[in-house]
């Protein structure tokens, strides 16, 4: 069976999350019911990784065997035909060996957390940032986000449901950047991995938030991360603002 790459983007706001369940829509269902109009009875397809419910990506990759030869290009066109019109598209489509696999394979994953500091809320944007409604300092945020750099036990950033078999992680980069907006300011959070825990992310950016609101002090953040402990952790983000943006392997299946 021939096998196929697909980058994906979607707006997970309609979804349970990537992972196909019994009855909650799921991004995985959404596209295996596409796949199934070209070929029934094909197997379960695999993804990079299993973002949550209401969490989005501009860069997730997935990968499926068909029964017949497909053009790359057909292939992607066709899918994107059936999944209409679901907040789903096949951004690019490629042919890969059978040795690829689109979770085992990956080598990085990369987060964007978008967090919009305004009092008015958002309207375009409204479930695709984290609003909050006080002004945020960008240096702190920076200056906290330094202490979890590298590898590290991430106890504290990591959901109670974690089905992880070790808390140990090693984050790569955290970026913070501020966009001045004629109203308010839009922080980017950058974050790379080989892998992220589950909740890790929005754990961190949730505690991020704290300390560019001034109730925790950048040192805090470390203290946390020591703990090891839940408990330690400042609230979790909503999922709103969270994009899976790509996923990198030892030989990139799509151009950069």
């Amino acid at each position: 069976m021939p096998r196929y790459a697909l980058k994906i983007e979607y707006d997970g706001r309609p979804f349970c999350g990537w992972q196909r369940q019994a009855v909650l829509p799921s991004v995985q269902a959404t596209i295996e019911q596409a796949l199934a109009r070209l070929d029934p009875g094909l197997p379960a397809i695999a993804a990079a990784g299993r973002t949550d419910t209401g969490v989005h990506a501009t860069g997730q990759v997935a990968h499926c065997d068909m029964q017949r030869d497909w053009n790359p290009f057909r292939l992607m066109e066709a899918l994107n035909h059936h999944l209409r019109p679901a907040p789903v598209a096949i951004v690019a489509c490629t042919k890969v060996d059978a040795e690829f696999h689109a979770r085992f394979s990956a080598q990085e994953r990369r987060y964007l957390f978008r967090l919009l500091a305004r009092r008015a809320p958002p309207t375009f944007e409204a479930g695709q940032v984290w609003h909050v409604r006080h002004a945020l300092s960008l240096r702190p945020m920076q200056d906290a986000a330094a202490h979890l750099l590298g590898k590290h036990d991430f106890t504290t950033f990591r959901a109670s449901q974690c089905q992880a078999p070790s808390p140990f992680k090693t984050l790569d980069a955290i970026d913070i950047e501020c966009l001045t907006l004629p109203e308010g300011q839009e922080f980017r959070f950058s974050l790379r991995a080989k892998s992220f825990l589950h909740n890790q992310v929005r754990s961190i950016v949730g505690t991020l938030e704290r300390v560019g609101s001034g109730a925790w002090a950048p040192e805090d953040v470390k203290t946390a991360l020591e703990a090891r402990d839940r408990a330690a952790c400042g609230p979790v983000s909503p999922p709103d603002g969270l994009y899976l943006t790509g996923v990198s392997y030892p030989t990139a299946p799509f151009p950069e």
